[in-house]
């Protein structure tokens, strides 16, 4: 292939999973084994006004109205983002597709630039232990370190085995109710994504319950076998 076309094979991956499934974790993993570029529609929306552009103007007035920015503008935006030089190694979605409809706007993108999503990645967890994993979670007000009541107490109650610190912080809506409407939530709005993907033959499942490295390895074994 030459030089022309290379920017246009750059692989297009979707992380799908609920609030706590390791998105964010895996995301950051796979940029740095692979060089891909995470595209969250927030930092994009946020960049693109900050740089003026004509898609960002377009949405600084939006949001300034108070309003809902348009999946027409959030494309427009994707666009530019994606002819940026750092995206030829690959990109990772982040918060978008979040329905059929973006997701059917987004093929046709990728489509005018000669890609595709070559990988939508399920990563599938066990909701009864998504609650307790996510419920029970605090971090270190002075350091950041992150405590789990079950998984990873703080070796004296109260007192953070890092740096001493006492002040913990629990995010208020990290309790078993609020974790428990989120992941039925996000059952109900991803349902049809998941049949989507699947539809066109490009959904992978990976259970996402066991210890990082090995879902990490899973999803380096879906990639590999896309690329085949």
């Amino acid at each position: 292939m030459d030089g022309a076309q290379t920017p246009n094979t750059a692989p297009v991956l979707i992380l799908l999973g609920p609030p706590g499934a390791g998105k964010g974790t895996q995301a950051r993993l796979l940029e740095e084994k692979n060089g891909f570029v995470q595209l969250s529609t927030g930092d994009l929306l946020r960049a693109a006004v900050a740089a003026g552009t004509a898609a960002g103007r377009e949405a600084k007035a939006v949001m300034e109205a108070g309003n809902l920015v348009s999946d027409d503008i959030v494309i427009a935006i994707l666009r530019d983002r994606l002819a940026a030089p750092d995206c030829a190694h690959g990109v990772i979605l982040d918060g978008f597709p979040r329905t059929t409809v973006q997701a059917e706007a987004l093929d046709t993108l990728l489509a005018e630039r000669g890609q595709k999503i070559d990988a939508a990645i399920s990563l599938e967890v066990d909701d009864a232990a998504m609650v307790d994993r996510i419920s029970g979670r605090f971090t270190c007000g002075g350091c950041g370190e992150g405590y789990h009541d079950s998984f990873k107490p703080t070796a004296r109650p109260g007192i953070c085995d890092t740096c001493g610190g006492t002040d913990m912080i629990r995010r208020a809506d990290d309790n078993a109710e609020t974790v428990a409407q989120r992941l039925a939530a996000y059952h109900a709005q991803t349902a049809p994504l998941i049949d989507y993907y699947q539809s066109k033959g490009a959904l992978s499942r990976v259970p996402a319950m066991g210890p990082i490295d090995e879902i990490a390895a899973q999803l380096d074994t879906v990639l590999s076998q896309r690329a085949a």
